[in-house]
């Protein structure tokens, strides 16, 4: 008995398209270049089979045609951090819809010649530009200082969150409002590292906070963004808890304090409460689920690449738009308890 192979789909022409909407090649080619002139009726005819069809434009064969490339260099690092991963995500989707491709290199953020040779690897390629997305101290001076050939965009931080500068806007200002309605008045704040731009933003904003609602910080405690970060600040606290709530940078933190407290005997939240940052897709599952601060990541990659276009048409690139954090209210704050 002969096997049969199974059969590989071959991706759609411009002239499978054609065919389906019974016009020209010629046609085509000239709707996907944006001419003007071509009947509405054409138009609708043309769009439903590239639809049904789902052809994708050949970006080789338009750059050979146009003479220019629809490539996209993006540098980044620490993607396996929420912020990063899900700015790549948003970056990668834009640059898609614009009908370029996002060719993706990782830098190692402690080497500042590895850097450097990956950006030298990347511009080897024929690029249309580079985006870097920087979050941390070190890649930002690597990437500030390094000589691009082609229009480059570089997008510092892996958030936008206002800093003690704009209150107004102040993100962690809705949290600490939060717990102060719970009638919470002594916190303290797990914070990220000092050298990501993002934690000291955080870490600015906790303490204006503080401030402006008349709390009493008990300490900042710097992690490195991870559960074991937020689990080992917690055991340098003493038997008797210093604040009733912890504002931790990010939930994976948040995630390594609930455990910790959970240990020590102390129930979330009925003894105390805490806060994460980033409404990870895992937030709302923790035990108990989180209260957190959700930030646009995605929109903020949407953004970057959007600023990178502009810049290889030749134009300004646009104001960015203010993006306001959003407070996520879940189980893991309650009432303050009055202390025996």
């Amino acid at each position: 008995m002969t096997e049969t192979q199974p059969s590989v789909q071959r991706a759609a022409t411009i002239y499978d398209v054609a065919r389906a909407a019974g016009v020209s090649h010629a046609t085509v080619t000239r709707l996907l270049k944006g001419y003007p002139g071509i009947r509405p009726e054409t138009r609708d005819r043309v769009t439903e089979a590239i639809r049904e069809l789902g052809y994708r434009p050949n970006l080789n064969a338009r750059s050979l045609t146009t003479g220019r490339s629809h490539r996209i260099a993006a540098l980044t690092h620490d993607i396996t951090q929420v912020g990063p991963s899900k700015i790549l995500e948003g970056a990668n989707i834009a640059a898609r819809d614009a009908g370029y491709f996002l060719d993706v290199i990782t830098l190692d953020a402690h080497d500042p010649a590895a850097i450097r040779e990956s950006i030298d690897l990347a511009l080897q390629f024929d690029l249309a530009g580079v985006l870097a997305l920087s979050s941390t101290d070190e890649v930002t001076h690597a990437l500030e200082t390094a000589t691009f050939r082609v229009p480059h965009y570089l997008a510092t931080g892996h958030d936008k969150l206002p800093t003690d500068s704009t209150p107004g806007v102040n993100g962690l200002l809705a949290v600490l409002r939060h717990l102060a309605d719970l009638g919470h008045r002594d916190v303290v704040h797990i914070a990220g590292p000092p050298g990501w731009v993002g934690a000291r933003n955080r870490t600015r904003e906790y303490e204006a906070a503080v401030v402006e609602l008349g709390l009493r910080s008990r300490g900042v405690i710097h992690g490195d963004w991870s559960a074991r970060s937020g689990y080992e600040a917690i055991a340098t606290l003493p038997e008797q808890l210093p604040a009733t709530a912890f504002v931790a940078a990010n939930d994976q933190t948040a995630l390594g304090v609930i455990l910790a407290l959970n240990e020590r005997g102390h129930r979330v939240p009925d003894d105390v409460s805490v806060t994460g940052v980033d409404d990870m897709p895992e937030a709302a599952y923790f035990s108990p689920p989180l209260t957190t601060l959700r930030l646009d990541f995605a929109a903020q990659g949407r953004d970057a690449v959007e600023q990178l276009l502009a810049l290889v048409d030749g134009g300004a690139p646009p104001p960015l738009p203010a993006r306001r954090p959003e407070l996520i209210v879940r189980r893991s704050t309650g009432p303050v308890r009055p202390r025996e």
